[in-house]
């Protein structure tokens, strides 16, 4: 039975603030909340779309300014979903407010940013969360309970990539993706749910190697000044290796997110074109049963399946923000949240890392990022052996690819 209302207010109307305004409206729907959000308000610079947004999404009023929004006294959790170069600002004073935070990721366009963030929710003692969605997955979920429960016995491998093609005609405009002070690198926008996912199974990253392209330069007359392409090879804390690719390049794949981990007893395989299910190889099968089972992550034992329908009928990408907002809004208002901006800044670090190993050729230690500490004068980059992961550096960037 419902204890009260929640109010909501949603800074950014595009397709993220539809996403959120669509998973506020249904979590109360699917799952029992003893706190009901009540979209009280949306923001956006452009008056005309902005008072449209409210009327299709169903909130009851609009302002055009986003501090406006946040000193409403009818409002208690402020959902950010603007371009990310807007995020610290925003939550920052979100959070000397008294407001609880929901942040779109990334976090910041840089770790500084990030960290700042971080810092301002930490000195107000608010609730805070980062929008990695795909973590709410049913079938994300059970791959990462399957790795904590030892199905694929120790982490070996990790590789994941996130394909697009939204940049592949030149003849796109120019837009705020393009400028990395307010729309951030690929690494970043694609890569961060990557990396959210890879480090909470399998632990921690703390060194990496990248490269990224951008292969039209130039749009609508303007520079751009964000890679199209990149990919990156990384060390788990853990000596795991890891290999990621992200791209906005790659002609038909409209939105094609894949993340396999390999142990020492076997291998699980996500892939968000079937996003319902798990592929899993268990090496201690029989030897007749060689191969990849497909797991239909829709019973009722599996993570989110009891909060949707009977096995057999699935669920999308809206499906990850119900979830998401839902569990949120059960843990209101004490808390705790996650992921909190404390795990949206450690993947920024790990972001930034790639960022700098591509624009240096180097390695790159993703405490360097966080400690903002440059390597000695003359200091060789890492070799990458499975040995140790402090390995003496001794060969250069690139060395170890095949």
């Amino acid at each position: 039975m419902s204890k009260g209302e929640i109010g909501i207010g949603i800074v950014g109307y595009g397709m993220m603030g539809k996403a959120h305004s669509y998973g506020y409206t249904v979590a109360p729907v699917m799952r029992k909340l003893h706190y009901r959000p009540r979209l009280r308000v949306i923001s956006g610079r452009d008056e005309t779309k902005v008072a449209a947004a409210a009327a299709a999404y169903g909130i009851e009023s609009w302002v055009a300014d986003w501090r406006k929004l946040i000193r409403r006294p009818d409002v208690e959790i402020v959902d950010i979903c603007t371009p990310p170069g807007t995020h610290a600002e925003i939550a920052a004073a979100a959070a000397a407010a008294g407001k609880a935070v929901i942040c779109e990721k990334p976090l910041g366009v840089t770790y500084a940013q990030a960290a700042a963030a971080l810092h301002a929710v930490e000195t107000a003692h608010v609730l805070n969360a980062v929008g990695f969605n795909y973590r709410r997955l049913p079938a994300v979920s059970l791959m990462k309970r399957m790795i904590d429960e030892g199905a694929v016995g120790s982490v070996r491998l990790v590789r994941g990539s996130w394909l697009s093609d939204e940049f592949v005609d030149p003849a796109v405009p120019f837009d705020w993706r393009f400028d990395r002070s307010l729309g951030g690198t690929t690494i970043a926008d694609l890569g961060s749910h990557l990396f959210d996912m890879a480090t909470w199974m399998v632990g921690p990253i703390s060194e990496v190697s990248g490269q990224s392209a951008t292969f039209v330069t130039e749009r609508s007359g303007r520079n751009v000044t964000v890679d199209e392409a990149s990919s990156a090879l990384v060390r788990f804390a853990s000596g795991a290796r890891g290999v990621f690719e992200m791209a906005r390049t790659a002609v038909r794949r409209p939105c094609d997110l894949m993340l396999e981990v390999n142990g020492d007893r076997g291998t699980l395989v996500f892939e968000y074109a079937r996003l319902n299910e798990l592929l899993y190889g268990d090496g201690e099968d029989r030897a007749e049963l060689y191969g990849m089972r497909r797991i239909r992550a829709e019973q009722q034992s599996h993570p989110y399946a009891k909060d949707w329908w009977p096995v057999g009928q699935g669920v999308g990408y809206g499906s990850s923000f119900v979830n998401q907002l839902g569990d949120l809004l059960e843990r209101w208002p004490d808390g705790p949240w996650e992921p909190d901006f404390a795990q949206g800044a450690a993947v920024q670090a790990v972001c930034e890392a790639i960022e700098r190993s591509a624009a240096q050729r180097r390695w790159v230690e993703v405490a360097e990022v966080m400690d903002d500490r440059l390597p000695p004068s003359g200091a060789a980059p890492p070799a990458l052996r499975a040995t140790s992961p402090r390995a003496a550096r001794s060969r250069p960037h690139g060395a170890d690819r095949s």
